[in-house]
């Protein structure tokens, strides 16, 4: 990424300088413009979420995925036990 930064003007456009640099680093060009993209959010130079928080988003979605799943089985649980008293009361 530093190599692109480096050689950018030396090219009509970042796109151009991206094609031209990502065979000589053993990559395809979408590949390289991606971690440019993430480079310059990461940098503060691009709008976006960074690395950071696109991680502590991810966390954040696991455990909403989780704390979910837990709900769910509770309210199962709940209402298998309410029907359970419902039985015994209606034998009794």
């Amino acid at each position: 990424m530093r190599m692109v930064q480096e050689h950018r003007g030396e090219y009509p456009s970042l796109w151009a300088a991206i094609e031209s640099i990502a065979p000589k680093i053993g990559c395809v060009p979408q590949t390289l413009h991606d971690w440019v993209k993430r480079e310059e959010i990461d940098g503060g130079q691009r709008d976006g979420l960074t690395s950071s928080e696109r991680e502590r988003l991810k966390q954040l979605e696991r455990e909403n995925k989780e704390l979910r799943r837990a709900n769910d089985i509770l309210k199962a649980a709940s209402a298998f036990f309410a029907q359970a008293e419902l039985d015994r009361r209606l034998k009794s």
